[in-house]
């Protein structure tokens, strides 16, 4: 849909970019205390807790197809195991506010990707020019780390565009839920559940936890706000916001997550950015802007 959203649309929008810029902010603190297995593996199990009893209070059965389950498996792979534990582990290297930046890259891979695997979603001028400006943003912000060997912090910058790179195609294999006719809740339980269960063995053999501090208030805070409201509340805002204003509209957050997540992590973890980040986020966003479309038909004579 192209249409104009309406004030209420607009909130939900505003409001899914802070509980998304917020993971950065919760990820921030939680790497402090625990190991990114240990942190993502409480995230989606927290997460997949609260949506069942979503789905339990407003009387929602699960589907019982084992072919419905392996997508959800598939989805919860692509989804969320890898790009959250990569994110996380990218945050122990950069900062939280330059995490959200390369995070926003996930619609250029998109495009790409959406070019070669599907007859319908084809690259246009718009969206190629926007892909070329979005990786000149790239490009600037970990120019120099390339070039310095950057070590680690390099490798954080790498691991966040992976992720990215997996939410593209997770997006793309998404697509195959609404032709299953699920209740749009459903596949956000399945693909949590599994990724919990997928998880947990791993992280109990890798990061051992019950061999790491016990956590603090803050620590405790930091992980209900990234399970509850940055996870389980967010997938629910997320797919209302997709039935009432469509897609098109919904990507518009892309834009509005790395403002949000570097003023939330300026104000609680006094994190700075340099200068290059804000001119790459800078171009980020203008190659956002013209893959959406829609400033440019503004801007076109009439």
């Amino acid at each position: 849909m192209h249409r104009q959203m309406n004030a209420v649309e607009w909130l939900m929008l505003v409001s899914l970019s802070l509980l998304w810029g917020g993971s950065f902010l919760f990820n921030g603190v939680l790497v402090q205390a625990w190991q990114p297995l240990t942190i993502v593996t409480a995230r989606v199990a927290l997460a997949a807790l609260c949506l069942w009893i979503v789905i339990g209070v407003t009387g929602q059965r699960a589907p019982r197809s084992l072919s419905i389950w392996l997508s959800f498996l598939a989805m919860g792979l692509i989804n969320n195991v890898v790009p959250f534990s990569l994110i996380v582990w990218g945050q122990t290297q950069i900062a939280s506010g330059l995490a959200a930046i390369l995070n926003a890259t996930t619609p250029f891979f998109g495009v790409v990707i959406a070019h070669f695997l599907t007859v319908d979603e084809k690259l246009t001028v718009n969206r190629l020019i926007g892909v070329i400006i979005g990786i000149a943003g790239v490009t600037w912000m970990i120019g120099p780390s390339l070039i310095g060997h950057g070590g680690n912090q390099l490798i954080g910058e790498l691991a966040v565009l992976a992720a990215a790179l997996c939410y593209a195609f997770a997006g793309l294999y998404g697509r195959r839920f609404k032709r299953m006719g699920l209740s749009p809740i459903m596949p956000a339980v399945g693909q949590i559940t599994t990724s919990a269960l997928l998880l947990l063995p791993v992280a109990i053999f890798v990061d051992r936890p019950w061999t790491l501090p016990a956590p603090d208030v803050k620590t405790m805070a930091a992980l209900i706000g990234l399970a509850v409201f940055s996870t389980a509340l967010a997938y629910i805002l997320f797919f209302r916001i997709l039935s009432s204003a469509g897609a098109t509209n919904l990507m518009l957050v892309t834009i509005l997550i790395p403002p949000s997540a570097i003023f939330l992590s300026a104000i609680f973890l006094g994190e700075a950015l340099a200068p290059r980040h804000f001119a790459g986020m800078a171009l980020i966003l203008v190659g956002l802007a013209a893959i959406d479309g829609r400033l440019i038909r503004r801007l076109r004579p009439r």
